[in-house]
């Protein structure tokens, strides 16, 4: 009875140190309140981690511009988008965990009364730069999706609204955020935003300023073809008559930096061969190995593993045995290999053809294209020698390669983008170069290589009405469906 009585005692006295007994359902393991800075950086990686892994439910866009080639699935180098649920994991993964992490993101940032307003505007800047990365994205995937309506968890069937309206949009966005930006105060001192939270350029709004002129080229360039004034206005904006303006060298790349151990590490070493897993599941494809084995290319050996000294390409759009075939090389596999959102090497490439569609920026064409091959060579560790070498050969200089300025830049460029397949694909559309082709032989049927996502299954059925005006309204919800911007 005594021992009964003291535990009830212990009991009361502990009872009477809480106010409510909902402070004994608290999660120490599940934060309550997140701080922006952390949403923000989780919205970052996620963004990274959807355009980098090359989980088959997720992207494959490395198959679509031929990089890999499969050891046995065949429905995603054939381009089935219903077999898995691709299109909505991408869909879902924008939307939900980038942009709605974003924006709650920017509620906190402009809730706090306590940060000075200059840095606030800095982080606000940062956000919004990563809220038009993430909208180009959706926009260059899928066309028409729901923006001004988006984002309303009260609204569940949002419309969709015309992407080129969408683009022209985040392009607004855009300036504004530059415009925000703050580098040093009235006294001189210098003023960061995300700090910690920015895994970029640790709160250096000098290079957010560069990312930000560099975003406005790539997007003003993506519509090159469809509107030559507008492109026009974009680049020479972002340019501004100073290559400084943009990014300068490898060390301006926005680099996402990956941990050892997951969840935080490289996604693509969760999916390939290596300490953290013993799937086989993809090879090197033939179509870009042969076109690099031609050109004696010095990143073989850092994008590819090799087989008895020599590297050798699968079938692609066939299956192929994992062990006859390259694949990815260890550097690519390894957990802490960093995800490229915007790099110099893509700079320098979209600068040789703004001048050879006659856009006012420094330089020569030959001076860019030279520039950006060397800046992914050096980057992928190889030597300014070897750049210069591979350069002077007839097939890669700018005098002698084969082709029109479109070819030139577009295979090099498509050689560069390794591992950044979305990109890639981005390119390979807009500059219909270099010359893919998809799957042809026995069993294979009529193919042709997508140019858009189709829309997720699940707005079929919860968003119908919304998705179907959408599909109408861009010619039909096909993966041969061009976007607005590619009209050639």
């Amino acid at each position: 009875m005594k021992k009964i009585l003291i535990y009830l005692m212990t009991l009361v006295l502990v009872a009477s140190c809480v106010d409510d007994l909902d402070d004994y359902n608290v999660d120490q393991k599940r934060a309550t309140n997140v701080p922006p800075a952390t949403l923000f950086t989780n919205a970052v990686k996620n963004l990274a981690d959807v355009l980098t892994t090359p989980n088959v439910n997720v992207n494959n866009y490395r198959f679509y511009v031929q990089y890999w080639a499969s050891t046995q699935y065949l429905d995603e180098p054939r381009y089935n988008m219903t077999s898995r649920l691709i299109p909505q994991n991408i869909w879902q993964t924008l939307y939900r965990d980038v942009l709605n992490d974003l924006k709650e993101s920017r509620r906190l940032v402009v809730a706090d009364q306590v940060t000075p307003q200059a840095e606030k505007n800095n982080q606000l800047a940062q956000i919004e730069m990563m809220e038009v990365y993430a909208w180009s994205v959706l926009v260059n995937t899928f066309g028409d999706v729901p923006y001004t309506q988006a984002l309303d968890p009260t609204n569940s069937l949002p419309a969709y609204d015309d992407a080129r309206t969408v683009y022209n949009s985040i392009l607004d966005s855009l300036d504004m955020a530059l415009g925000l930006i703050t580098t040093t105060d009235a006294s001189g001192a210098s003023v960061a935003g995300f700090e910690d939270g920015d895994v970029f350029y640790g709160g250096d709004m000098e290079q957010w300023r560069k990312f930000g002129h560099s975003l406005k080229l790539k997007l003003g360039m993506v519509l090159a073809d469809v509107d030559p004034a507008q492109a026009r206005t974009l680049v020479e904006e972002a340019v501004g008559g100073d290559l400084n303006n943009v990014f300068t060298s490898n060390n301006d790349n926005a680099a996402f930096p990956y941990l050892g151990a997951p969840p935080n590490n490289n996604p693509i070493s969760s999916n390939v061969k290596g300490p953290l897993t013993s799937r086989e599941d993809f090879v090197a494809a033939n179509t870009l190995v042969d076109v690099m084995n031609n050109l004696n290319d010095p990143r073989r050996p850092e994008y590819f593993s090799d087989v008895n000294g020599q590297f050798v390409g699968g079938r692609y759009g066939f299956t192929n045995v994992y062990s006859n075939f390259s694949t990815v090389s260890d550097k690519i596999a390894d957990p802490t290999f960093e995800a490229l959102l915007l790099d110099y090497s893509e700079v320098r490439f979209l600068l040789a053809e703004a001048v050879e569609r006659g856009f006012s920026v420094p330089g020569t064409a030959q001076e860019h294209y030279n520039a950006a091959i060397t800046a992914s060579i050096t980057y992928w560790g190889r030597t300014q020698a070897e750049a210069a070498a591979y350069l002077a050969q007839p097939g890669v200089n700018y005098s002698t390669a084969p082709g029109d300025w479109r070819q030139k830049i577009g295979t090099q460029k498509w050689i560069a983008l390794y591992n950044r397949g979305f990109d890639a694909w981005l390119e390979w559309r807009r500059l219909d170069a270099p010359n893919l082709q998809p799957p042809m032989g026995e069993g294979v049927g009529s193919l042709t290589i997508p140019t858009r996502l189709i829309y997720p299954i699940n707005e079929q059925t919860l968003n119908g009405s919304n998705r179907a005006a959408a599909a109408s309204a861009i010619g039909g919800d096909l993966r041969e469906t061009k976007l607005f911007w590619d009209v050639l």
